[in-house]
């Protein structure tokens, strides 16, 4: 294997291997694009859920989220790893929030970020998953703690919660 061809890692990450400069090579990570829900149950109490994030070696509390499957669009997914991970079904169609690109640098993620409040209840959370229903003033002690640390999902937050900007 030559050490600076593309390597597939796993059928959603590649490491590609680009050259940028006589006998340099830039190195980036071919990955699956995401999508998340931030949804309120009701006004000001938002669904999260917590589980323990291996490469920061912590419980993180994010909002339900998960890759797109191949051959399947950004609010279906959505709505499936919503479902999936919160027993919560989406009723009707969420809301697009924004695209937003993880970690443009070293990553290709796109994250595509929907809004709902109108949820049901139809089994329970997925296992190794907690779910917590909190309030901004909550999440925010969490964001501060470092405990609620994605940075899309803390920008899908703001942008509900419409943080005044100057």
């Amino acid at each position: 294997m030559n050490l600076f061809e593309n390597i597939k890692l796993t059928n959603n990450i590649t490491l590609i291997n680009k050259a940028f400069k006589k006998k340099e090579y830039y190195h980036f990570l071919k990955t699956s694009d995401l999508s998340l829900v931030v949804a309120e149950i009701k006004k000001n109490v938002f669904v999260l859920v917590s589980q323990k994030r291996i490469p920061v070696n912590k419980i993180s509390y994010e909002f339900p989220s998960g890759m797109i499957d191949k051959g399947e669009n950004s609010i279906s997914s959505a709505c499936r790893e919503f479902y999936e991970e919160t027993g919560y079904k989406i009723l009707g169609r969420p809301k697009k929030l924004f695209t937003i690109n993880c970690e443009p640098g070293r990553l290709t993620t796109k994250i595509y970020c929907y809004y709902s409040n109108r949820i049901i209840k139809k089994k329970g959370p997925e296992k190794a998953i907690k779910i917590h229903f909190l309030s901004k003033e909550e999440i925010n002690k969490l964001i501060l703690n470092e405990k609620f640390c994605n940075a899309s999902h803390v920008a899908s937050f703001f942008k509900v919660i419409k943080v005044p900007t100057k």
